[in-house]
């Protein structure tokens, strides 16, 4: 009996010295094992992550040669999902409107954010408790009607009006446009006068379609219509002078205007933005956290690179008349690279502004990490990115 278990724990204590052993082997080769807590580095690696190759995402087009649609007061074009595919999240159009022209009442299934660009307008806006505000807006200023405000956009003055629309659904058009004109044409004049109590004759002229945007008779800047205006305070009001705030950031290079719903309370779930860059200037690369951001260039000509989420990059040129979208959390950066001044419309489909930069990271990562990323020594990173600009002069 002691023979058989003297016998046993020395081929115990064998098979237990053969284990460690190998454990101590496998946790000295560096070939990279893993087991449990059993570990070990790999003897061959690759120095860096070689890039992804094949063709980048497509990002970009041109709103203002896209299709038209065109009435008696105005036209306007749009760049959806359908000829963007990348941009399901923000859609974009042009409005254009005649003098004495007026974009009937209306609503969306999607809320609406407009940057005024040139000329005079009053907007009407009805919301869900039956509030009216008449507002008058200039060059420079924001509306934005919430998803289901009914509303109108009417001409004041002798000068047309135009502006940059964003709209948060990549289908907007196809997912609920619904206007007066249309929607009454489709009862018959008994039907809309029990509706409305009024006699059934007074409906003989409505038109049989939708007008879209009609022409009609020119209103005077300073006109009876005009001086209807009654805007909403601060909380409810669907106008906001954005260009006659101070700007978020102002450097050498330029300035960045920002409209968060922080600004204007009622755009609570999209935030505007008007960047302005010098020639050669440049808005950091940078990533938005929780928007997608869609952006017009209303002047000049700049060059965006943006940092995929297939990780792979694409840098596109525009000009006037082009836009961008850019998915939540790619890496961009939007430099001038014409001759003048470069002034870019955008839009976030969030009411919160956030915005995290390159430059912030390396400003405010320790010397010892960065070095560690590079490569390098640490004094060769010693004064890297020790101050974030957003906007950066040409060098």
């Amino acid at each position: 009996m002691f023979k058989s278990s003297r016998r046993l724990f020395i081929q115990s204590v064998a098979f237990g010295a053969g284990v460690l052993g190998a454990a101590k082997s496998a946790l000295a080769a560096p070939d990279g094992h893993a087991a449990g807590y059993d570990v070990a580095p790999a003897s061959e690696f690759l120095k860096t992550i070689p890039r992804k190759s094949g063709d980048p995402v497509v990002f970009t087009a041109s709103l203002d040669k896209g299709p038209i649609k065109a009435t008696s007061g105005g036209w306007a074009r749009e760049v959806t999902t359908r000829t963007l595919p990348l941009a399901t999240g923000i859609a974009g159009a042009h409005l254009f409107v005649n003098a004495g022209g007026a974009r009937e009442m209306h609503w969306h299934n999607s809320a609406e954010w407009a940057y005024l660009v040139d000329g005079h307008c009053q907007v009407t806006v009805v919301d869900p408790e039956g509030q009216l505000e008449v507002a008058n807006l200039g060059p420079g200023d924001l509306w934005f009607f919430p998803k289901g405000h009914s509303h109108a956009i009417q001409t004041l003055g002798s000068a047309p009006c135009h502006a940059i629309l964003a709209f948060d659904d990549g289908l907007y058009s196809e997912h609920g446009t619904f206007g007066i004109s249309d929607w009454m044409s489709r009862y018959d004049a008994p039907a809309l006068s029990q509706a409305l109590g009024v006699s059934t004759e007074t409906f003989s002229p409505n038109p049989k379609a939708e007008t879209y945007i009609m022409q009609g008779e020119v209103l005077a800047l300073d006109g009876p219509q005009a001086k209807v205006a009654r805007a909403l305070d601060r909380d409810r009001t669907h106008r906001f002078a954005l260009m006659a705030q101070k700007p978020r950031v102002s450097t050498a290079g330029g300035q960045l205007y920002v409209a968060s719903a922080k600004e204007f309370p009622v755009s609570s779930t999209m935030t505007g933005t008007v960047l302005k860059l010098k020639p050669g200037a440049m808005h950091e690369p940078h990533w938005h956290t929780d928007a997608n951001e869609w952006h017009y260039v209303l002047k000049g000509r700049t060059r965006v690179t943006l940092f995929a989420f297939d990780k792979r990059v694409a840098v596109a040129d525009l000009s006037a008349g082009e836009c961008a979208y850019i998915p939540t959390n790619c890496g961009h950066s939007i430099q001038n690279i014409g001759q003048e001044d470069a002034e870019v419309i955008g839009v976030l489909d969030s009411g919160t502004y956030h915005e995290s930069s390159l430059g912030d990271w390396l400003a405010k990562a320790p010397r010892h990490l960065l070095a560690n990323n590079f490569g390098v020594s640490e004094a060769a990173v010693a004064n890297f990115g020790r101050k974030r600009m957003v906007i950066a002069s040409a060098s």
